[in-house]
């Protein structure tokens, strides 16, 4: 709500003096008793799907609320069945998965959707068998839920026959700061360094890659 607005709306309410009393001491500003940040916690948790998922370890988690509100997030859709593609694609965000270092975990994590309603006992033998690190999460559910997942995080395609291809659902990486609404997109199969550097680059104060330099 703008100040202005909150104005009016006090006028048209005729606050008198004893409701004035009841404003807190410490609120020395109108802004101070705007709901902004709820306003604004509200909508970012809506553009995330809360669906339930398995992870590969067998936990039941919430999408946004266990995964991903306040935290800083690289996110695919892949097949374990998938011929060379998704092995791939895997085997390269491995690579990026190293270059953050002891971040992953802590404040920067990976989850892999599987699109094929895998069981957690396979996702957890896909995982093992890419050597995959703690901060790394592969996470299976209902189809419906998945669908909605896929969609809402904009791993769709307008023009159905497109949509309907999997290679189509498994080329990009989404990632972003979801406590600063920050997000983007990249290929899987980039560079693995690029891929680190432009999610730093996100971050407070994240300086601008040297496309160059990574290059070599």
């Amino acid at each position: 709500m703008k100040k202005r607005d909150f104005i009016k709306l006090s006028a048209s309410a005729t606050l008198g003096v004893a409701a004035l009393a009841a404003i807190p001491a410490g609120a020395a500003r109108l802004s101070d008793l705007m709901p902004a940040k709820i306003d604004a916690a509200i909508r970012r948790r809506n553009l995330i799907p809360n669906v339930p998922l398995l992870t590969h370890e067998g936990k039941l988690v919430r999408f946004y609320d266990d995964l991903i509100k306040n935290k800083i997030v690289l996110i695919n859709f892949m097949y374990v069945r998938c011929g060379e593609i998704c092995p791939g694609m895997t085997a390269n965000l491995r690579q990026v998965q190293k270059e953050f270092g002891d971040r992953m975990g802590k404040d920067v994590f990976m989850y892999s959707v599987s699109l094929d309603q895998d069981t957690p006992e396979m996702l957890k033998g896909y995982a093992e068998l890419f050597n995959v690190q703690p901060g790394w999460t592969f996470l299976t559910g209902k189809k419906t839920d998945i669908e909605t997942l896929r969609t809402k995080l904009g791993f769709n395609s307008n023009i159905a026959e497109i949509d309907k291809d999997k290679t189509e659902h498994t080329g990009v990486v989404k990632f972003g700061i979801e406590h600063l609404g920050r997000w983007g997109m990249t290929p899987a199969l980039g560079e693995a360094k690029y891929i680190a550097e432009y999610v730093r680059w996100m971050e407070p104060g994240g300086a601008r890659p040297n496309l160059q330099e990574m290059m070599g």
